[in-house]
């Protein structure tokens, strides 16, 4: 039997052509011997229990569950009935009679559980080697730590142990190890993911996460798990949009060079600059953008409220066998006891400023990219100085759930060392689509192998449009189109791409006069008419009313078409609207025209 891919693709694909559920099972055990690693799991099912969860899917049917025969780990702070749940903390052990949600919901969809997996105690760190049971080992160098605090899950899932797993991220315990691991490490947006069956570390900000060894695997596994869940007072309605194809131009905030921190690792600082490349080659623009708030927002985390939060947590425990935890963790928690309620205030007060001053900026960009990790470590200098060094890795990560932001760690590259590069895309609330539509793109750019299992990546799995679902197709030609001045319009409308294409040889573009936002006017005309490059957006009903009713004259909607056969509803301009513009339909499009005006006037300002 040849060797068996774990990507859901390959995985479903297999099962088609008949290979046996229990050939899965058996191949899961035989990897997990051949890693030697007794540091991913803290508990492992029975092969028994194994085989009679498949039993119970009866024959495969990946439509009724779309994750049927996928074998996945859970975090060992997630509830799984059957199996102990212990946040890395023997003494804390407890044996759960029902399912957090969100494994219910995987488990409803066909995926099968493996086992329980290793973590930082009480999710409290980014190193990974905070637990009493054996440290994970990096599955691309046993000398690095493997990432905190969702070690085991990372690591599993790199080694193709199983096809995806379940982390929990507060301050990046869903990325970091993933950029460490050469695996995708999804972060959704916070509520968006039940947290009911998860032992806390802050409720405020804690979301259950999911690594996978592809993005559309790890947006798949975030479609099925996602729902609104009265159990959990910080779930909420977060629409889950189609993984389809990205916008093609997008701008991207990334930190001011004189703000970039590496730590003295130059690889690293090195192997960014090749992904922003990457960003450029793909359309992105890129935007330099300041970053000394974002530290400092991201510094609130290990102050006043979130320690003291962290201390509610586990209060009772901890008060009782503060002994039986990790000394480390138990430094970093116990901390707590000396603030006050006036400490806590004053960090929310800080956050709430900083909220304020960032949001706009944070709006200016379609999505921020930020290295995943600044540095790699190496165990031995971690043990040697936990905190600093834990402090550093989260240099990217801390601020992000505290801003409300969603993100994705993406693998990119090798860097010249031979270690493993990742970027992390960074979106606000909601927006979890739009950055792994720009992940998969990445991924699939650095032709990357998965994890550390040597198989190459399989096709992207494009998300098919739904002809009368129900969503207006919406043209756009100038200021709206992706990466233009107003295309925000369209975002907070909750408006996905939907394709980029031309309109027939039937119309005229003229750049209109007097707008204090430079618009392009669109009119059909009867002869000597060109094609125009445009793009079509998709909003429901609602947005499409909202959005037409505030359109300004000169220009309205109507019905355009479009190269391909068809038609749908779009901005033109009235007659009356052409005095004073001047006809540029020769550029083809209002991109092309705005690009060349732009280089006009460098050339202008350089004389």
């Amino acid at each position: 039997m040849s060797e068996i891919h774990f990507d859901i693709a390959s995985l479903h694909a297999a099962y088609r052509g008949g290979l046996a559920v229990g050939d899965v099972i058996t191949t899961i055990y035989t990897r997990m011997e051949a890693a030697d690693d007794p540091g991913i799991f803290i508990h492992l099912a029975a092969r028994a229990d194994l085989l009679a969860q498949a039993v119970a899917l009866g024959s495969f049917h990946p439509v009724a569950k779309p994750l049927w025969g996928i074998p996945f780990a859970v975090k060992d702070n997630i509830d799984v009935a059957g199996m102990p749940t212990t946040a890395a903390c023997a003494e804390y052990t407890y044996w759960p009679d029902q399912d957090a949600t969100v494994v219910a919901r995987l488990k409803a969809a066909g995926a099968l559980v493996v086992g329980k997996t290793n973590l930082d105690q009480f999710a409290t760190g980014l190193v990974g080697v905070r637990t009493p049971w054996p440290i994970p080992r990096n599955a691309i160098d046993e000398t690095l730590v493997p990432g905190g605090s969702s070690s085991g899950s990372a690591v599993a899932t790199a080694r193709g142990i199983v096809s995806f797993a379940l982390g929990t991220d507060t301050a990046g315990s869903g990325r970091i190890p993933a950029g460490l691991n050469n695996i995708v490490g999804l972060k959704p947006t916070v509520g968006a993911l039940s947290a009911a069956g998860v032992v806390p570390a802050c409720r405020t900000l804690d979301c259950v996460s999911v690594f996978a060894l592809t993005v559309d695997d790890a947006y798949r596994v975030f479609s099925v798990a996602a729902t609104r869940d009265t159990a959990d007072a910080y779930s909420r309605d977060i629409a889950v949009q189609p993984l389809a194809a990205r916008p093609p131009v997008l701008s991207i905030g990334i930190p001011a060079k004189a703000d970039l921190k590496f730590f003295g690792d130059a690889a690293m600082h090195a192997g960014f600059e090749a992904a922003l490349a990457m960003l450029s080659r793909l359309g992105c623009r890129l935007v330099e953008i300041p970053f000394g708030d974002f530290y400092a927002t991201a510094n609130l985390l290990y102050e006043g409220a979130w320690v003291a939060e962290r201390y509610a947590a586990i209060r009772d425990f901890m008060e009782a066998n503060e002994a039986a935890m990790h000394p480390v963790t138990r430094k970093i928690i116990g901390g707590a006891r000396n603030l006050s309620a006036v400490d806590a205030f004053r960090g929310l007060y800080a956050l709430q400023a900083y909220k304020a001053k960032l949001a706009p900026v944070i709006a200016s960009v379609d999505l921020l990219c930020v290295p995943t990790a600044p540095k790699h470590y190496t165990t031995r200098s971690v043990l040697a100085d936990p905190v600093e060094t834990n402090s550093r890795l989260g240099t990217y990560t801390n601020f992000v759930n505290l801003l409300d932001m969603c993100g994705i760690a993406v693998p990119t590259g090798k860097r010249g060392d031979g270690l493993p590069m990742s970027v992390t895309l960074l979106a606000p609330a909601g927006r979890d689509a739009l950055t792994a539509m720009l992940a998969r793109d990445l991924h699939a750019a650095s032709g990357l192998p998965l994890g550390a299992t040597g198989w190459p990546q399989p096709g992207l799995q494009q998300a098919a449009e739904t002809a009368g679902d129900g969503v207006i197709d919406l043209v756009v030609v100038g200021a709206h189109l992706s990466g233009m001045p107003l295309n925000g319009q369209l975002r907070n409308l909750g408006a996905q791409f939907s394709r980029a294409t031309r309109t027939t040889p039937a119309y005229r573009l003229y750049a209109l006069a007097g707008q204090s936002t430079p618009k392009p006017g669109l009119v059909r005309v009867a002869s000597d008419g060109m094609q125009i490059d445009v793009e079509v957006w998709r909003l429901d009903p609602d947005a499409f009313g909202r959005f037409v009713a505030a359109i300004p004259p000169p220009l309205g909607v109507g019905t355009i078409e479009l190269e391909d056969g068809s038609a749908a509803k779009g901005f033109l301009v009235e007659t009356a609207g052409l005095s004073d513009a001047s006809d540029i339909s020769a550029y083809g499009g209002w991109r092309s025209f705005i690009r060349r005006d732009q280089a006009v006037a460098d050339q202008t300002d350089l004389r």
